[in-house]
């Protein structure tokens, strides 16, 4: 039986490559991360974008370039990117939910568009060289588009879907709609990966135990909020060493307090501690008084 695959949700701001090195060396369990979608600005892939899967940032750590398109064009200029940084796996971020990119036709907005879909799923088939997967939602307005889109890509090489069972108007509120997954996944001839609302590990169980299509979870603010989740060593102390791989690439890279604090902040922003010493961390204002409210939060954990 194949190992039971987990890979860590990409989400922008936050699971950088100085994040997903400092998890993978600290905590690890997870099979492969996703990076924050590559995007183009100004008709170009986003140098920052390209950074973040440069070779150095990314050796030793099982990663997975995602990008988001809103047609063939865009698209093929992305893959062309990627594999020009070396890469052979690439991911389509079909799930994003928020308005800048869905009203755009990026992200969940694509399913609305089983056209452009379509010319995406051929654009796929002219790079034999590379593995592709699509990570989506169950539609944008209605099921109906996730399901439409599931037909087109079930005749695409993909090594699996990672499916969210929320509409991309929802974003992240109201219940996941599991009569819909089951729906889709019904109708999906490729293995699949279940992504939503995994906070431990016996949501994570249930799943294995489940198999069949399913090969996998995805999770993110779950793992954000308790990157020690599937690591065998104490909380704490993943937490610490995680911090300070961060607290390290954030000084001694970035410029100034703000840049420096702000960074910082983004690793605790999901992170479950006591609210009265989450606040205290968050509210920090300066280094030293970050420092201080930090080491209250290690000294009161150990």
């Amino acid at each position: 039986m194949d190992e039971f695959y987990i890979a860590f949700a990409p989400l922008q701001g936050y699971t950088d490559s100085v994040y997903r090195r400092a998890h993978c060396v600290h905590a690890g369990g997870v099979t492969e991360y996703y990076t924050p979608f590559i995007r183009l600005e100004a008709g170009a892939p986003r140098r920052k974008d390209l950074r973040d899967i440069a070779a150095d940032e990314c050796t030793g750590v099982p990663t997975v370039p995602q990008v988001i398109a809103k047609d063939r064009e865009e698209f093929a200029r992305l893959c062309d990117a990627v594999e020009g940084a070396g890469w052979k796996r690439i991911d389509l971020n079909m799930g994003c939910p928020f308005p800048m990119q869905s009203k755009s036709g990026r992200g969940s907005g694509l399913l609305q568009h089983p056209d452009k879909i379509e010319e995406i799923a051929r654009e796929m088939e002219k790079r034999p060289e590379v593995t592709f997967s699509v990570k989506m939602r169950l539609g944008e307005d209605q099921s109906d588009e996730g399901l439409e889109a599931i037909r087109i890509l079930n005749d695409t090489p993909l090594t699996h879907i990672v499916l969210h069972p929320r509409l991309g108007r929802q974003m992240y509120k109201g219940k996941v709609d599991m009569e819909a997954f089951e729906r889709l996944c019904a109708a999906c001839w490729h293995a699949m990966v279940y992504n939503g609302d995994i906070t431990n590990t016996d949501d994570i169980e249930r799943w294995r135990l489940r198999g069949g299509k399913i090969k996998g979870v995805m999770i993110g603010r779950g793992l954000l909020a308790h990157p020690w989740m599937l690591s065998e060593r104490e909380p704490m102390e993943v937490l610490k060493e995680m911090h300070q791989k961060i607290y390290r690439y954030a000084t001694e890279r970035l410029c100034g307090e703000s840049q420096i604090l702000s960074r910082l902040h983004a690793f605790w922003e999901y992170i479950a501690i006591g609210h009265k010493q989450h606040k205290a961390v968050m509210k920090a204002t300066t280094l030293r008084r970050y420092d201080e409210a930090v080491a209250t939060v290690f000294s009161r954990g150990s």
